[in-house]
């Protein structure tokens, strides 16, 4: 039982600590740099991609984000797909005319619009984009650049959220500035989004963690670039050659580790670039954050049925890799289980089992004290925002006396 526990404790370790460690020695000692081809440094046609939901307050702000990147417009397509939009989604796209090629479908999925945008792209490189993040002024041209290097498949860029850096809020601001003249059409909406992401940065209560666990899985994926491929990609803000695009089942839920991991499968590289930056805002709170988990988890299962090839040694190039990053996540908590389990039986043979034993349920006392804490603060916020909006009901009500007042 004792050899069963610590192979257990063993097999988390390595997931969390082991792996990146080993990742860190061997980019030290085999790192794999690009090797641009000798071509000039040309820059590829591009087409952008998005698929939209309901996205009418965002896409004006979003679109003038994409409009004024340093990139030559003539290389430069930008493709939305409206994903069965019920709001102002397809006339808020029509004031920016033949800049916007437009998609008009019924609502299936996210993947099924991917589809349908990427059939109408006419360029060799697509980057994928979202109505929500923001691109820095040279994204473009950094997520581009790899392609220089004829076994580079894919690129992903970095998401900055605002909890984890303040260029966010620099880069943000100066953009919001510089686009947010309310007289220029979109500008009511930028400034909304402005408030709106003001709001979430204010009330978030799990900022400070999610900063944290995102700068651990930036570091695991430059690692993992610089000894062959990322096992994904970030779906804000990424590319990939047309040419090995395959369209996606219509209910994929992770469209950006399943894309991207075909491409290593047909034996390209999938490399981060750092430089390739977009700026986002942290999940509220634990239940989006939650969300957001079981939604990944889901994904990574579904992939193994999907694509089984990625078990295989010999079909997957970074089979360790994914065994180790994404597959291990998977069963830690299955680890975890057995390992409590087997501590149970061991704590009455040793007190240094008992210990450990009393260590694991102080972590769990943390980690529910942990949530009462957060959901404490999210019912004072809730709280606050009710009597903000009480009292704005009560001032409206009394509109003409506090004017006369006032007067």
């Amino acid at each position: 039982m004792a050899i069963f526990f610590w192979g257990m404790a063993a097999a988390i370790v390595y997931v969390y600590a082991g792996y990146p460690a080993l990742l860190r020695v061997w980019a030290r000692l085999r790192a794999r740099p690009i090797r641009p081809a000798a071509r000039g440094g040309r820059v590829p046609g591009i087409s952008i991609v998005i698929a939209a939901r309901n996205e009418g307050a965002r896409l004006p702000a979003r679109i003038r984000n994409l409009l004024d990147l340093d990139y030559p417009s003539r290389l430069r397509q930008i493709i939305v797909a409206s994903d069965g939009s019920t709001d102002d989604t397809l006339e808020q796209l029509a004031a920016f005319g033949d800049a916007v090629d437009v998609v008009r479908l019924p609502a299936g999925g996210k993947a099924s619009a991917l589809n349908a945008a990427i059939a109408r792209a006419r360029h060799e490189v697509i980057v994928f984009a979202d109505a929500r993040q923001v691109f820095a002024p040279d994204a473009l041209r950094q997520l581009t650049a790899p392609f220089e290097d004829p076994a580079v498949g894919a690129v992903t860029g970095e998401l900055l959220l605002d909890c984890e850096s303040e260029l966010f809020s620099n880069r943000r601001g100066e953009a919001d500035r510089r686009r947010g003249d309310a007289a220029q059409p979109g500008g009511v909406a930028i400034e909304r989004r402005g408030r709106a992401d003001r709001r979430r940065r204010v009330t978030s209560t799990i900022a400070e963690g999610v900063g944290v666990y995102w700068r651990y899985e930036k570091e695991l994926r430059r690692l993992e670039s610089a000894i062959w491929s990322t096992l994904g990609a970030t779906g804000a803000i990424y590319a990939m050659r047309r040419a090995l695009w395959r369209p996606l089942p219509p209910d994929t839920i992770l469209d950006d580790v399943l894309a991207p991991m075909r491409v290593v499968l047909a034996g390209y590289r999938v490399v981060f670039n750092e430089a390739a930056r977009a700026f986002d805002c942290a999940a509220v709170d634990a239940d989006a954050e939650s969300r957001r988990k079981v939604r990944t988890l889901a994904g990574n299962y579904q992939i193994l049925r999907l694509e089984p090839r990625l078990l295989l040694p010999w079909r997957n190039p970074v089979w360790w890799q994914y065994l180790s990053h994404k597959v291990g996540r998977l069963l830690v908590p299955y680890a975890w289980l057995a390992a409590f389990a087997a501590n149970l039986v061991l704590a009455d043979h040793s007190r240094w089992y008992q210990l450990l034993l009393a260590a694991q349920v102080a972590f769990l006392l943390l980690a529910g004290y942990g949530a009462i804490l957060e959901l404490g603060a999210r019912r004072k916020d809730g709280a606050s925002a009710q009597r903000m909006v009480t009292s704005a009901g009560a001032v409206i009500a009394a509109g003409p006396a506090v004017t006369r007042e006032v007067a």
